[in-house]
């Protein structure tokens, strides 16, 4: 798997766009991961998703394969990945939004 260079901190660089038709304002920590004020204390998540990145960690911690998670939470193997690898750079107790 080749290494992507990792963001080490965010900058304050919110993005808005616009969702299901309303606003969706976030601070792209990766691809997938992204910090959204007002969604889940602004901890990382999935981007368009409240799945919080410590609940990917904790179902992986539990056994549940990388796949499995993606395909039961409809969300890309990648995203997956990414929390896995981007766990080392951010806090994810922490909240950056």
């Amino acid at each position: 798997m080749a290494m992507r260079k990792v963001k080490n901190q965010p900058q304050n660089n919110f993005i808005t766009e616009l969702y299901g038709g309303e606003n969706y304002v976030y601070l792209p920590l990766g691809d997938y991961l992204v910090a959204a004020p007002g969604i889940c204390g602004g901890r990382p998540i999935i981007k368009y998703h409240r799945l919080d990145a410590r609940w990917i960690l904790g179902y992986l911690k539990q056994g549940m394969s990388r796949q499995t998670l993606a395909k039961n939470f409809d969300i890309p193997l990648a995203a997956i990945e990414e929390v896995v690898e981007l766990q080392a750079t951010y806090d994810y107790e922490k909240s950056y939004a």
